[in-house]
This record gives C-alpha cells, sequence and structure tokens, in this order.
C-alpha cells in the first residue's frame, strides 16, 4: 500500500505542477496525475501546494550559553519548528573546552536521544583547537557530521585566533567538511563593550552600537582571505550588514569558494527595536546585531540575485522573564540570542513572495534546497523528486494567522513577530511520509526524529 498525496501543486525550486506525489517506504517513488490505485492511502491536497519540508541550519537547542541554557530543548524546538513547517534542521555542538569533539558529539547525542520529532544534523564548534583535536576533524564524517564552526567573536569563551582558523579550514578541506565562521572580531568588540560600560552606557541598544558593521566586515573579509589562499570551502553564519555582503559578492566574483547565509529576523527588524522603553530591547538582542533599513533592502536583493543562498533562523531562544533578565543591568551580559524556528517560513512567504522580493520557487530554494545541497543532504531532503525522503509540507497559501507568543509551540515566553498577519501557512508536514502535524495538531510521537548522516561537501 502506497501513500498519495493527491491533487495539489507541487512546488520545487524549479517550478510548479499539479501533480500527486507517491510515496512508499518513506521515499517519493513518483510524481504524476491519477496516481492512486485501491487500497493507497490518500491524504487529499486539493487547493494545497505541496513544497518541500523546510531546512533550518542553523540553531541552538539545549545550548548552555552566557551562565544559562536556551530554552528549547530538542522536542519544545522541533515541535515549533514542525508547526512551522520545517522537517530538518541542523544543530550546534559547542566543544567545551577540553573536550574531545567525539565527546561533544555524545553530548549533544545525549540531549536530543528520543526527544526528536523531525530528522536533525550537528555541526560541531571548534572551540578548543588543541592539535589532538584538529586531528579529530578527518574522522568527522565517519560520524555522520561534515560542517564545523569556528567563532571569531566571544573572546575568551567560544573565539579562536586566525592561527586556529587557518589550521581548521586545512583539515576540514582535506577531511570533505565544509568549514562555518561566526564573522565578527571579538578582540575590537571586547574593548568597545568595556568602554561602553565604563561611561555607564548599560541599556540593551548599547549591544548594537558596540559590534559596528565595520567589524563584521572585517572578520568576514579576514575568513574569506584564510580560506581563499587554502582553496577551501567557506560557509558565512548569519550576516547582517552591507559591507560583509560586499565582502561575499567580491569573493563569489572572484571564484572564491564561499556562500553565505542570512537569517529571518534581519529582513524584519533595526537596532532601533534594541532601544525600546524600559528592558524590552533586550529580546531582539543577537550577534550579529540588528542593522539598518538599508542593510534590510540589501539583503532582500542578494537573496533575490542568491549572493546568499541560504536563509535560516539562528534560533537561540532565551525567556524573557527569567533569562534575558541577567542582563538587565548591564547589556554584556544579555544572553545572545532571538527565537524564530517556527515563525521563520510563515513570516518569509508574506514578506519575500507576497511582498515581491522573490518567487515561491525561489522561496523554496532558499529554506530547502540550497540548505540541503549546501550541507550535504542533496539527493536526500529539500527536493520533491523520485528517490528523495518524503518530507513534505502541504501548504494553504490563503489561510490566515496572527502570530503570538500564545499560540505559539516552543518554550520561548515572546515573539519578535508578535501580532504579525500573515496570509499562508503550512496545514499537513510529513516526515519521511510519516504525518507530524495536521491542523495544527501534533501527532507523532516523541522520539520519531532521526539523526542524518551527511554526505561530505
Amino acid at each position: 500500500m502506497s501513500l498519495i498525496i493527491s491533487g495539489g501543486t507541487v512546488v520545487t525550486a524549479d517550478g510548479r505542477f499539479q501533480a500527486d506525489v507517491r510515496v512508499d517506504g518513506g521515499k517519493i517513488t513518483a510524481l504524476g496525475l491519477d496516481l492512486a490505485q485501491s487500497g493507497d492511502k490518500i491524504i487529499d491536497a486539493s487547493g494545497k501546494y505541496v513544497l518541500p519540508g523546510g531546512i533550518d541550519v542553523h540553531t541552538h537547542l539545549s545550548m548552555p550559553s552566557m551562565g544559562t541554557v536556551t530554552c528549547d530543548d530538542y522536542y519544545t524546538g522541533q515541535v515549533a519548528a514542525a508547526m512551522g513547517g520545517t522537517t530538518t534542521h541542523l544543530d550546534f555542538c559547542i566543544q567545551p573546552k577540553g573536550s574531545s569533539l567525539r565527546a561533544a558529539l555524545d553530548i549533544w547525542h545525549g540531549r536530543a536521544k528520543g526527544q526528536a520529532v523531525i530528522d536533525y544534523g550537528f555541526h560541531v564548534a571548534v572551540t578548543d583547537p588543541l592539535p589532538e583535536v584538529l586531528d579529530e576533524i578527518a574522522g568527522l564524517p565517519d560520524q555522520g557530521v561534515t560542517s564545523i564552526k569556528l567563532f571569531l567573536a566571544y573572546k575568551d569563551t567560544l573565539q579562536v585566533d586566525d592561527t586556529a582558523v587557518f589550521r581548521c579550514l586545512e583539515r576540514a578541506r582535506d577531511a570533505g567538511v565544509l568549514t562555518l565562521v561566526h564573522a565578527e572580531n571579538g578582540d575590537a568588540i571586547e574593548i568597545l563593550m568595556a568602554e561602553a560600560v565604563a561611561r555607564g552606557e548599560t541599556a540593551p541598544k548599547y549591544h548594537a552600537l558596540t559590534r559596528p558593521p565595520e567589524l563584521e566586515a572585517e572578520a568576514t573579509g579576514r575568513a574569506i582571505a584564510l580560506a581563499e589562499v587554502l582553496g577551501a570551502p567557506l560557509y558565512i553564519v548569519h550576516l547582517s550588514c552591507r559591507p560583509a555582503l560586499a565582502r561575499v559578492r567580491e569573493a563569489q566574483a572572484r571564484g572564491a569558494r564561499v556562500t553565505a547565509e542570512t537569517c529571518t529576523q534581519y529582513f524584519f527588524f533595526t537596532k532601533d527595536d534594541l532601544d525600546c522603553l524600559g528592558f524590552e530591547g533586550a529580546k531582539w538582542v543577537c550577534s550579529p546585531p540588528l542593522r539598518e533599513k538599508e542593510d534590510q533592502a540589501a539583503l532582500w536583493a542578494a537573496v533575490g540575485d542568491g549572493t546568499l543562498s541560504v536563509i535560516s533562523t539562528d534560533h537561540c531562544p532565551f525567556r524573557f522573564d527569567t533569562q534575558k533578565t541577567l542582563g538587565r543591568d548591564n547589556f554584556t551580559l544579555i544572553p545572545n540570542g532571538v527565537p524564530g524556528i517556527e515563525e521563520r517560513l510563515m513570516v518569509l512567504h508574506q514578506a519575500g513572495v507576497r511582498g515581491g522580493h522573490f518567487s515561491l520557487e525561489r522561496f523554496v530554494a532558499l529554506t530547502a534546497t540550497n540548505p540541503a545541497r549546501s550541507f550535504g543532504l542533496g539527493g536526500v531532503k529539500g527536493a520533491i523528486a523520485p528517490g528523495y525522503d518524503a518530507d513534505l509540507a502541504l501548504w494553504d497559501l490563503e489561510r490566515p494567522h496572527t502570530i503570538t507568543a500564545k499560540t505559539n509551540h516552543g518554550a520561548v515566553d515572546y515573539s519578535l513577530y508578535e501580532g504579525m498577519e500573515v496570509r499562508g501557512m503550512p496545514v499537513t508536514v510529513l516526515v519521511r511520509g510519516q504525518t507530524v502535524i495536521d491542523q495544527g495538531r501534533l501527532i507523532t510521537e516523541r522520539g520519531s526524529g532521526q539523526f542524518l548522516h551527511r554526505q561530505r561537501i
């Protein structure tokens, strides 16, 4: 007996067409008209658009940070993701100081075990690049991990120096592993933050003012230069501003192996949101910080023309009532990060597709197909074609929805997009052919999600 998704409009990165989708053993086996046979299970998709499930390649679940832990775990965060149409995510495993990469992965596997409701993989953040740790990079693909992350910011905690960046890029290149970089100049930022606090400038708005775009651009250019010398692939995470975008565009024009993402929040908010009355601005504290209206326009253009190939979330949720308040008297102590794993696809469809910035096909590319291809999931995830996992989101493009924390499904107590009205949302979501969400109801079991062994880059 097959599963047939019947009567919908299939949308891929390359086009849209009327077709049934046949699913056998969790895989798509055929596309065509009138595929249903006697005994098949039918999901009626009439009037719906059938999209590949979203892939979010930048999330932080159950992650220790700045004296606390992100409030979404592998259950609450993934339920929220699925409700928003995301069926796969890649989470960051952070190497504790003194730990091996293998031990770090064991910790993160333990956090996810028995909790997942969608499929997931890991990037490993190298924070303590001892010689024996560098040697481990070659073995990561055998563990299903084909990407590492390096922080050029967060001095004395996560930040690594240029020697480590160069050596990691070299080892990763030889292992078929992609290197991701958080590009901000942490040394300069540390000085600017200390000087601001010494002047009594402790409100949330100073988070943005002490992390200027020039320092993101400098670190972006530095990472690109090191990667170019080695001929190593490089991926810039959460790019936020015009000067950094220019460094990426220039590198791509030279033929460098550089790709980059931006994140949903950078399209919708600016540094002015950090200057809310009282302490409310802490809700918008993330790094890199929110920028200017002109940067938003540049980012919309860049996802349209292909300079930026992925839109992720950097979902790093902290409750406002108990966690963001750790920095009430000093912005440097506000946990850095914002939520968005549930809202990503809905707000991007509203502002991006309905707003005329890109087509529905480009929406699929930015949120599913390109992430899969970039991170070793090509041929498995991110498209609707025979042989791919049947990760599908059935969208009602006319259904209205008002975003509010009260109706969201994660553990965080606020939404950046509170009160935003969207038209178009996923109503049924499948992972490997199994219905996970239907009409706003979770109908899968905790632990049904699977760890993904990704291909070499």
